[in-house]
């Protein structure tokens, strides 16, 4: 936790000098670069094997405490030994609890000054851009001048860290230790060898964040600490034991987190990190928030406020005053406008109102908020489009923009956004699609790209299929999609396949709802090389699917795959030896569906079948009690379903 909180200043101040206009921070970028420089230091300390031995006693310790109430008496004799065994393998028995409070001392110290470093960043750049000419010069060259200081700061405590000398293979004797007192399966083996092979927290020259956080996410799923949540993007859960491991680390380290709910909404005017969340739509307890709302100005320390399922339809006037606010999340709300005073903002970097009730107006004050690297805007009214005033492209450091509507010239503005990196698009439609196109395509760095168009009827029919009617994506054939697109959503219907979406090779998630085409998708999608993620929702209107929709040799590494379909009446056949890495398969709204494929039981990789809103037959031939079908499914450990009259699980 120390090491990355080292390197999250790091990288702070290099986005200082990323995102500031050149000529502010000429002349104090030396002494900016010296202090990332001796930060690397501070970093490569906390990270040798003397402080990695510590976590480990502590991290024995914590375990103990979290797990006596699951521990037989056998377990918590084991462990005690263990954390003595630990002290002589490190040398340090008897004096461990002294080393750790010097230790602790010693962090908390770092910690403090890198928080008043962090907070006066933050001052300085809302005072800068209220300043000119002179001014500025002034308020820069003191800037400097405190860069320095904190520099020399770091450096006197790094003179007094705690040195012991230690074997360099520690750490593989601590390793060997544990393997040796447990069997490696067990909750105490798993969780410290794990927290052991952590990712590094070392920062490499022009490294953004967003690419670090994705590079250790992807390790923490591979060590089993955190699951994707396939069915939601960019959602992740903490696993037992590591839930409530970190739980009590951030507790010990004193992270000034605040969580408030509709029974206690008291926030501490220390809180760095406030969350309040599902507040329920009474009298009391919306008064109860406006209350706690109108005093924030008190936590003038404040980085994150995340208000999500409040129903607030404003935001206060003392959220615009929180001017070290990086992160404000108000998701599923019924905010109808972004004020003027959200520009006050200037050290915002995400900004999320996604999942609003009610149309949202946007002011021009969203253009002030220079740092903003993620706007997430997507609306759960009409067709989730929100429009956004001109000069939009006046945020040169974003990477993230969802849920925009691109007419009104913003099509031509997204041309010069050149770091955006995920794009959503709400409404396309033939009046500005070219030219929407012609800017897509010069953002080299997009990773994530979604269009929808507008929804030109909802049919109460139930006999129609075609309950929610999407107009026609336009001129997709006169599309080039950029080099690194890794995930693709396309809302609306097709005439055919664009031929270049077979041409993708970077490409892990595609997503396609009511494309209602006429012919066989995956006749070109099978060879992508690298889809993981497939969800075709309303995307083929036949009503059959054979063996040529999935061979053998197509779809080498798909993991998930989803079906949604009104008019899908018989699925015949996989080949033998097709989808080689499938891992969930989702079947929803095929209520016409009446058997699962033949060649479904030599899919042997499949842990989750998943079926939602199907017709009660198929579920009674899929039944384990005597089924008929239950041979095609019986190899796969969870099965969820949900029919016209019955809904549950079958696990083994």
């Amino acid at each position: 936790m120390a090491v990355s909180f080292v390197t999250l200043f790091q990288w702070r101040l290099n986005s200082v000098l990323l995102q500031q206009e050149n000529e502010i921070l000429l002349g104090v970028k030396d002494q900016i670069l010296s202090l990332v420089s001796k930060l690397d230091e501070v970093g490569g300390s906390l990270g040798d094997p003397f402080f990695w031995t510590l976590h480990a006693h502590e991290t024995a310790k914590s375990f103990l405490i979290l797990s006596k109430p699951k521990l037989k008496k056998k377990g918590k004799e084991q462990m005690v030994s263990f954390i003595r065994k630990l002290d002589e393998v490190t040398g340090v028995s008897g004096d461990v609890e002294r080393i750790w409070a010097c230790y602790k001392t010693w962090v908390s110290e770092i910690r403090g000054t890198l928080r008043e470093a962090d907070d006066y960043v933050d001052d300085f750049i809302v005072k800068v851009y209220g300043e000119t000419g002179q001014d500025r010069k002034e308020s820069t060259a003191e800037f400097g001048s405190e860069i320095e200081n904190i520099k020399s700061r770091v450096s006197e405590i790094m003179n007094r860290s705690p040195q012991l000398g230690f074997s360099p293979n520690l750490i593989e004797d601590i390793k060997k230790l544990l393997r040796s007192k447990f069997d490696e399966g067990t909750p105490l083996v798993s969780c410290m060898l794990s927290y052991m092979n952590l990712p590094s927290s070392t920062r490499k020259s022009g490294e953004l964040m967003e690419d670090k956080a994705h590079v250790n996410l992807e390790r923490l799923v591979d060590l089993g600490m955190l699951k994707e949540e396939v069915s939601i993007w960019d959602s992740y859960s903490v696993l037992s034991p590591y839930y409530e491991f970190s739980l009590s680390v951030m507790n010990a380290e004193d992270l000034f987190i605040s969580t408030a709910n509709s029974d206690s909404m008291i926030i501490s005017p220390m809180a760095r990190h406030v969350s309040i969340l599902d507040v329920p739509n009474t009298i009391t307890s919306m008064n109860t928030l406006q209350h706690s709302l109108t005093v924030l100005h008190n936590a003038k320390f404040l980085r994150v406020l995340d208000l999500e399922n409040t129903l607030l339809k404003s935001l206060p006037d003392e959220i615009s005053k929180l001017a070290r606010l990086s992160y404000l999340g108000v998701t599923h709300s019924k905010l109808t406008e972004l004020p003027e005073s959200i520009g006050n903002l200037r050290n915002l970097q995400t900004l999320d109102i996604s999942w609003s009730e009610s149309e949202i107006e946007v002011s021009n004050g969203v253009l002030n908020v220079v740092q903003l690297r993620h706007l997430k805007m997507y609306q759960s009214t009409n067709d989730g489009e929100v429009r956004v005033p001109q000069g939009i492209s006046r945020l040169r450091n974003l990477q993230t923009l969802e849920g925009i509507y691109a007419g009104g010239g913003i099509a031509k503005e997204l041309g010069v956004m050149t770091k955006l990196r995920s794009l959503e698009v709400r409404c396309v439609s033939d009046d500005h699609a070219d030219e929407l196109y012609v800017s897509i395509m010069k953002l080299t760095r997009l990773q994530k790209l979604s269009l929808s168009v507008e929804r030109v009827s909802e049919s109460c029919d139930s006999s129609s299929s075609l309950q929610n009617e999407n107009s026609i994506l336009p001129c997709l054939e006169s599309f080039s999609p950029p080099p690194l697109l890794q995930t693709l959503e396309l809302e609306g219907r097709l005439i055919e396949l664009p031929l270049w979406l077979g041409s993708m090779e970077n490409l892990t998630q595609l997503h396609m709802c009511y494309c209602h085409l006429s012919e066989n998708p995956t006749t070109i999608l099978q060879f992508l090389p690298n889809l993981k993620y497939l969800r075709m929702s309303q995307a083929y209107k036949g009503r059959r699917m054979n063996k040529e929709f999935f061979r053998v040799g197509g779809f080498p590494k798909l993991e998930y795959l989803y079906i949604s379909s009104d008019n899908l009446v018989e699925w015949t056949e996989i080949e033998e030896g097709a989808l080689p890495c499938l891992k969930q398969l989702s079947i929803f709204y095929c209520m016409e569906l009446m058997l699962l494929p033949e060649g479904l039981q030599h899919v042997t990789t499949l842990r989750i079948l998943d079926m939602w809103n199907v017709h009660e037959d198929l579920i009674r031939r899929l039944s384990p009690n005597g089924g008929p079908e239950n041979y095609k499914i019986k190899h796969i450990p969870l099965v969820k379903y949900l029919a016209d009259m019955s809904h549950g699980f079958w696990g083994r």
